[in-house]
């Protein structure tokens, strides 16, 4: 056998060898997550090797006064800080019912409750064909109980990273009447920027009311969509 074609043999081997790894490498075992995550679902998918995935992700909560919800709003990693809102009490709790209460507002979630975050992840894990993220992350675990989502997105990151990809793009589109987000958006860009290890030209964050319309109109809830794209690493 001649030397190049023995060193192209022995390189295919370690590629194969390496790839096998790489699939598999510290999946199940994601130590930012301060316990063991049984993640095997998300490693024994086939996921074709195709040069871009498209991916779309969804996520709605309550919104409740704070000391109901039990913790604040929490968007993007951004504690959205402030004043009394007028939240409709559909249910008649602490006005008549469907009257207006002024109250600082929380999440009510198993975890903290980013929309963003929870979408993000949810349209990673949907590009690359695995489990939805309520899957992987249920809200009946006591482990996720007041869990930080950017614990979600590390993991995320390191499944489209083991899957040999990286972020193309997002697009994120946030849903909510009140309270206003845009001077909180630059911080909730840096935040996914820094946690997907992308660049700040590669995300962009909408946001939009929801013209006093139904729950989310009503401050009862908020919702996110987010479409982005998967590259070849």
């Amino acid at each position: 056998m001649k030397h190049s074609a023995f060193v192209t043999i022995f390189s295919l081997w370690f590629y194969y060898i390496d790839a096998f790894a790489a699939g598999t490498r510290s999946i199940k075992s994601f130590s930012s997550l301060g316990v063991s995550v049984e993640a095997t679902d998300l490693i024994d998918h086939e996921v074709e090797p195709i040069p871009i995935r498209i991916g779309h992700g969804f996520d709605i909560h309550r919104m409740a006064p704070i000391d109901e919800a039990g913790q604040p709003v929490v968007i993007g990693g951004v504690t959205i800080t402030h004043k009394d809102q007028k939240w409709t009490d559909a249910e008649g709790k602490y006005v008549e019912k469907g009257g207006i209460y002024e109250t600082q507002l929380g999440v009510v979630a198993h975890s903290d409750g980013d929309v963003i975050y929870h979408s993000v992840v949810d349209g990673i894990f949907g590009a690359l064909t695995l489990p939805d993220i309520g899957q992987v992350f249920q809200d009946t675990d006591p482990r996720w109980k007041g869990c930080d989502s950017s614990k979600f997105m590390e993991y995320a990151f390191e499944v489209m990273t083991n899957y040999g990809y990286k972020i193309g793009n997002i697009d994120v589109t946030l849903i909510l009447e009140r309270p206003k987000v845009a001077s909180f958006k630059p911080a909730m860009k840096e935040n996914i920027v820094k946690l997907l290890q992308t660049t700040p030209g590669r995300i962009n964050i909408k946001a939009r009311t929801h013209e006093k319309m139904d729950s989310m109109g009503e401050l009862r809830s908020l919702s996110c969509h987010v479409v982005l794209t998967l590259e070849r690493a």
